[in-house]
């Protein structure tokens, strides 16, 4: 089956070329994802048939649980199915290695998933018919976060709250348009080779600094509403925290490399830790020390409790201190990459368990 439109940024007149299953290359980077990874593939997967004509490749990053194994068992119901070392180690470094190492010339659509995420059945037929109707650079998905009942659904709930994501676009929006960055779907390959690809050293953040780099050579990034993508949060408050705490370094990375100037949004995180800790000194003086910190409890108290009644359950208390865990994680990874001493002009970020 290809997929054919006539409807296009360039007009009702211009066709573009079709696109084939055959010529999308789809890859996923892992490390560790063995609770994950056969749920993502079966769900990427559907429609069987279409699916089973494109190459999908597992990056394994130098995984210590049955990640590998998984994959191996899953390739010899899916020949299409192909695993490589990522000796990076990072997904940036995995998603590069794959096409220097998987693609051929007849492959012009590079589809990049997420082990964490749940696909609906055409997904990456959708991106294609989109990349195909829009002549876009890049293609990006809304993404819908999901969890099991307790501290992962509460955690869902608010990430795609503007206070948990600061109203980014991709994050629950139902509008397609052109966008500055999402989350990554699709690529046109020669845009991508173009480009250079992901920063290798990128631990986090290399999708937002692909997009930066992409729009600065003139790319454009259409952001679908055609299909969605559904994603696992973090199973605790620990491990949200290093997610969240590994973000806010990507960002830093990011503006520190191209010398640009955060977003309201952005630093918003990273202005509450620093009052946080300034109110902290101020408290030892004077009780008006206290005043920012009771009142950020109170906007975590009050999410808490709005969760709890949206959610119809108790759990969903979760949703505050998940909340806080974003913000003061995310600011502190931010300021800390900023102010980290054995950063030597450049960036070094060391992620030893896990990349997203």
């Amino acid at each position: 089956m290809e997929i054919r439109t006539r409807d296009s940024a360039d007009g009702p007149e211009a066709a573009p070329p079709s696109i084939a299953p055959s010529d999308i290359l789809v890859v996923l980077p892992a490390l560790n994802e063995a609770a994950h990874i056969e749920e993502c593939i079966r769900s990427l997967m559907r429609p069987g048939k279409w699916m089973g004509q494109c190459r999908i490749v597992i990056a394994d990053g130098g995984s210590t649980d049955r990640t590998t194994n998984v994959v191996r068992s899953l390739a010899t119901e899916f020949p299409n199915l192909h695993l490589i070392d990522n000796p990076g180690r990072f997904q940036s470094s995995g998603v590069n290695t794959a096409v220097r190492q998987m693609a051929e010339q007849r492959h012009r659509l590079l589809v990049r998933c997420d082990v964490h995420a749940i696909y609906p059945e055409g997904y990456v037929q959708a991106l294609a018919l989109e990349h195909a109707r829009m002549r876009s650079a890049s293609v990006v998905t809304a993404m819908d976060a999901t969890g099991s009942p307790g501290f992962q659904q509460a955690a869902a709930w608010i990430v795609d709250t503007p206070l948990g994501s600061g109203g980014s676009a991709h994050r629950g929006g139902r509008k397609a348009q052109f966008v500055d960055h999402g989350h990554h779907a699709a690529f046109d390959l020669d845009w991508f080779r173009r480009i250079g690809g992901y920063d290798p050293t990128m631990s986090h953040n290399e999708d937002a600094e692909y997009d930066l780099r992409l729009r600065r050579c003139g790319g454009r990034i259409w952001l679908t509403d055609q299909t969605r993508v559904g994603y696992v949060m973090r199973p605790n408050l620990a491990a949200l925290c290093r997610q969240y705490w590994n973000y806010g370094r990507g960002r830093a990375h990011t503006l520190s490399k191209h010398k640009t100037r955060p977003r309201l949004r952005q630093i918003i995180p990273v202005i509450n830790v620093v009052l946080l800790l300034a109110s902290g000194l101020l408290s030892v003086l004077t009780p008006l020390g206290f005043l920012w910190p009771s009142l950020y409890l109170c906007i975590l108290f009050g999410t808490s409790l709005t969760a709890a009644i949206r959610l119809n359950n108790l759990q969903g208390l979760w949703a505050g201190p998940a909340l806080g865990a974003m913000h003061l994680s995310w600011g502190m990874g931010f300021l800390y990459f900023l102010l980290a001493p054995s950063r030597n002009g450049h960036v070094r970020i060391r992620n030893r368990a896990e990349q997203r």
